[in-house]
């Protein structure tokens, strides 16, 4: 049974440039504090380098590296995270075990792939809210972005 993954047809492209980055990060930001919630939020390029990171007063420890790993995994799959999860669940279980053991693998809603047509540009992972919510702010970055790279 295959995943369907789609990354092995996805074609890199540049860098993001960090304008797009910062836009993505901060619209995101944004969004989250109009709600009150506090969330860090990372943007990933395409090789899965950390572009942009930027953190809420207050948002607990570990959501700096749940929304960096989260954000891995979206542009590692070329899958919404919440996605990835969905098609485990589906998965063998031998398939099921060996991604999950993967140190950095985040399964849950809240990262979301970047891409500019069929290229694959990187990744907004966000963490600190409930999953939805991680979601809703990870599309306002993903809205910004795509607006930015389609100007």
């Amino acid at each position: 049974m295959s995943l369907d993954i789609p990354f092995a047809d996805t074609q890199l492209a540049d860098p993001l440039s960090m304008a797009a980055a910062r836009l993505a990060l901060d619209t995101a930001l944004q969004y989250a504090g109009k709600h009150g919630w506090r969330v860090s939020v990372a943007v990933l390029d395409a090789g899965g380098h950390l572009l942009a990171f930027g953190r809420s007063a207050g948002a607990p420890l570990h959501t700096i590296d749940l929304a960096q790993d989260k954000a891995l995994t979206a542009v590692s799959f070329a899958l919404p995270t919440a996605d990835v999860g969905k098609r485990l669940r589906d998965a063998p279980e031998h398939v099921r075990q060996c991604l999950i053991l993967r140190p950095r693998l985040v399964p849950m809603g809240g990262a979301l792939p970047l891409q500019l047509g069929d290229r694959l540009v990187g990744a907004i992972g966000v963490s600190g809210a409930s999953e939805e919510q991680d979601c809703e702010c990870a599309t306002a970055g993903y809205d910004a972005i795509t607006q930015y790279l389609h100007r």
